[in-house]
């Protein structure tokens, strides 16, 4: 029975939020572009500010920005009355959050702003309010109800300024251009940033010498090659440089039962095998690996091997 309460409430929360949700889409207005006029203006930092849970909503805004091409960092209200306002330079936009608009702590931030005629936008519920008579433009968030059974609890609210945020993040990104390749620039780490990289960065970052040998080596010279390398595999190489072919344990292993052991390399080799571009990206690679149960394969660059990529690094690196 309580479990059945407990999923009336969770679902009630929801709904209230969806609702505000909702309401903030019929009553957004051309505000959000004059914002955005004033942002694409400046080649100075994008600065947000706010208390408590309005806090926690500005540093997830603040690194939205700055991680979608437009330079920006959180600014706490209170360190800023103690020295951090030093941080808000001429040209600087800052974004002040406040449901209210009414939070003590802003008062020394907005004063600032106006003495050093700094842009302020101010996202917030009542334009009348201390913060909304600051700003230069106001992202006007609607009255809605909390989902709070006290009506207290920042919830409603705050779902509509991370979405506001998230909007304006988003109108920003379609403005510059931003495209998947300056995303993946600035999320180098992690399994995004990691499936955003091409082959070409993947294999330059590693240093790894490539297991490599030429059309002619002796069989013999291939299975050291092989067990050298680590890699369960070697590229053959022509004259030139040029991938011809590679050599897996699965062809030696053929290659014994088929009497074949004092050829060459190019007589056991897997002609033409598939490679992948320098450009390609990781995320492709790992599509290509997965569905067509890929062990490993060559990065070329003019039909010249420069890398190799080996699934069990990718799983080991968390690629996979």
């Amino acid at each position: 029975m309580a479990q059945t309460h407990d999923l009336d409430i969770a679902r009630n929360v929801i709904r209230i939020e969806r609702d505000a949700l909702e309401q903030l889409e019929a009553g957004l207005d051309d505000a959000i572009g004059r914002v955005a006029d004033l942002i694409m203006a400046t080649d100075r930092h994008v600065i947000v500010a706010g208390v408590g849970k309005s806090g926690h909503i500005g540093q997830k805004i603040a690194a939205s920005l700055a991680s979608t091409g437009t330079p920006s960092f959180f600014l706490h209200p209170t360190e800023a009355s103690h020295g951090d306002l030093g941080m808000i330079v001429p040209g600087s936009v800052v974004i002040a959050i406040s449901y209210t608009g009414e939070s003590r702590e802003l008062v020394d931030l907005l004063r600032y702003c106006k003495a050093n005629a700094i842009p302020l936008v101010g996202m917030t519920r009542a334009a009348e309010s201390t913060l909304g008579r600051a700003s230069t433009e106001i992202l006007l968030l609607p009255t809605v109800t909390e989902a709070c059974p006290n009506g207290l609890a920042p919830t409603s609210s705050t779902t509509m300024s991370l979405a506001l945020g998230d909007a304006l993040t988003i109108v920003l990104m379609e403005r510059r251009g931003f495209s998947r390749e300056d995303f993946g620039s600035r999320h180098p780490g992690g399994k995004l940033g990691r499936s955003l990289q091409t082959a070409g960065d993947y294999v330059d970052s590693r240093h790894e010498e490539m297991p490599v040998m030429p059309s002619g080596a002796t069989f013999n010279e291939v299975i050291i090659g092989i067990s050298e390398g680590r890699k369960g595999c070697v590229g053959i190489v022509d004259a030139d440089g040029r991938l011809v072919g590679m050599v897996t344990d699965g062809d030696l292993r053929r290659a014994m039962l088929a009497g074949k052991m004092g050829g060459t390399a190019q007589d056991v080799m897997t002609a033409s095998p598939r490679t992948i571009a320098r450009d390609e990206r990781m995320s492709a690679v790992i599509k290509r690996f997965t569905e067509n149960r890929i062990s490993n394969a060559f990065v070329t660059d003019g039909g010249k091997p420069v890398g190799l990529i080996d699934m069990k690094d990718l799983l080991a690196e968390g690629y996979v």
